[in-house]
């Protein structure tokens, strides 16, 4: 059986970076250029920073394969796998298949485009389930800035129970404010009383084999949005708050822009 944490308290965690060459909006992204090295080397870097025991990219791509490889990152590694996985999900459970990783394992999927994601986000959410033996699968959330960002249907909205058990994730606007803007009660002190989803998840493997194994279900295909599979199917996902903000990730030319504007140090060596 695999500790989920080590000596000194902290969460014993494994960093799987599911990254497809493909991409509509934005060929071959993560080997796009961020202050000199590859976007997917900036992701690798915040994963070790985060404290993982190991960091894998596990990508379709031999262009990929090679550039993570060629780094020679401590405790870094790269696999190729299947070109035909519907999600990263199942890229991520080839490859924790492939590393022998126990069922009580405690898996991270950090999206291969998301460079300037803080490495205290990734342990938050190895540290929520390393805290909470029950639970399965965990993720993060956000307040929104303004009340105008939630209105925006490709950021996806979270409402969750006091203990924090994901209730719902939708793209249209939840909760509803039956009285208006102004009867709006914000989040912790938040500016706004939306939750903003940030898509990085943690699984204890089990969970994620089940997971992948289940047939998509009705209001996942509705909304366009694979987490609600595990709500769908009576499985808790546990959403804690970031710790710090989270930025916005990759997808088109216009945000690798503005990641190439914000440049900050680089984290690797």
């Amino acid at each position: 059986m695999t500790s989920v944490a080590s000596p000194d308290g902290t969460p014993n965690f494994h960093v799987i970076v599911p990254a497809r060459y493909a991409s509509t909006r934005l060929p071959g992204k993560p080997l796009r250029l961020i202050d000199g090295r590859a976007m997917i080397l900036h992701v690798v870097d915040r994963a070790r920073s985060a404290g993982a025991a190991s960091v894998t990219v596990a990508t379709d791509d031999e262009r990929i394969l090679q550039t993570v490889l060629e780094a020679n990152l401590e405790e870094v590694g790269a696999l190729l796998t299947s070109p035909d996985h519907p999600s990263g999900s199942d890229r991520v459970m080839e490859a924790a298949q492939a590393l022998g990783l126990d069922d009580d394992a405690l898996v991270i999927n950090v999206q291969g485009d998301e460079p300037r994601i803080p490495a205290s986000a990734i342990e938050a959410v190895a540290r929520a389930l390393a805290e909470r033996p029950e639970l399965g699968a965990a993720t993060l959330a956000q307040p929104f800035a303004n009340q105008a960002h939630a209105q925006d249907p490709n950021l996806v909205k979270v409402v969750r129970s006091v203990s924090g058990r994901a209730l719902y994730f939708s793209r249209s606007v939840i909760p509803y404010l039956r009285d208006g803007p102004e009867s709006a009660i914000s989040v912790e002190g938040a500016p706004t009383p939306f939750l903003h989803h940030v898509g990085i998840y943690g699984f204890r493997l089990a969970t994620l084999r089940r997971f992948v194994r289940l047939p998509v279900a009705t209001l996942e295909a509705q909304e366009s949005l694979e987490q609600l599979r595990l709500l769908a199917n009576d499985m808790d996902l546990h959403v804690a708050l970031a710790p710090e903000p989270v930025p916005a990730g990759v997808d088109t030319e216009a945000d690798l822009t503005r990641i190439r504007s914000d440049a900050v140090p680089s984290t690797h060596g």
